[in-house]
């Protein structure tokens, strides 16, 4: 990650960075737009100087936490596929998908303020998710282990409406449940 253009941040500065956005998902989610910086400084363990320098406006802070989030999606992918068998991997990645549609519906009215403001934090989230989905997809085709009849872009639907009707953390074992239908409607064996 890159603060200037080609300067990277110092390995403690970038931890920062992390904290202060894994903490600004999770208390736009539980408490709202109007959380104050220094709520989000004191809970990430930083002085609220170091929260603005990174973040000098509410909305540059909601996009950088939604956008984050949405890149530990996709990184995850090949990281998965490095680990694990493809199936494993595909499996994987769903449940951070999951996770992924859980902290962006915790954030909606956070992310519709930004929305209203004139910024797009959407812009290529939709394509970067169907590139690490397709990586997925034919990891597991290429093993013998996943259909090749679906596309990144069916799956994608599947998942989306998964997150639709059981997205919050209250619903997780139902959400675990659908994906594990969709985990045996994907396999080769269950054909």
């Amino acid at each position: 990650m890159t603060r200037e253009a080609g300067r990277p941040l110092r390995a403690d500065a970038q931890r920062n960075r992390d904290k202060i956005l894994s903490v600004a998902v999770r208390m736009f989610a539980d408490e709202g737009l109007n959380v104050h910086f220094e709520r989000i400084a004191k809970e990430a363990g930083v002085g609220t100087g170091t929260l603005y320098r990174n973040f000098p406006t509410r909305e540059v802070l909601i996009e950088a936490a939604y956008r984050n989030e949405l890149a530990k999606l996709c990184d995850a992918a090949p990281e998965l596929l490095a680990t694990m068998p493809p199936y494993e991997a595909l499996r994987a990645w769903m449940d951070r998908f999951i996770d992924y549609a859980s902290a962006k519906l915790g954030m909606a009215d956070a992310l519709r303020a930004l929305v209203e403001s004139g910024v797009n934090p959407y812009a290529q989230s939709h394509e970067m998710m169907l590139a690490a989905l397709a990586s997925l997809l034919e990891a597991g085709v290429r093993a013998g282990v996943i259909r090749s009849d679906i596309s990144a872009a069916d799956m994608f639907a599947a998942l989306t409406g998964i997150a639709l009707t059981s997205g919050k953390p209250e619903e997780r074992e139902q959400a675990e449940r659908l994906l594990d239908l969709t985990m045996d409607g994907l396999s080769i064996h269950h054909r």
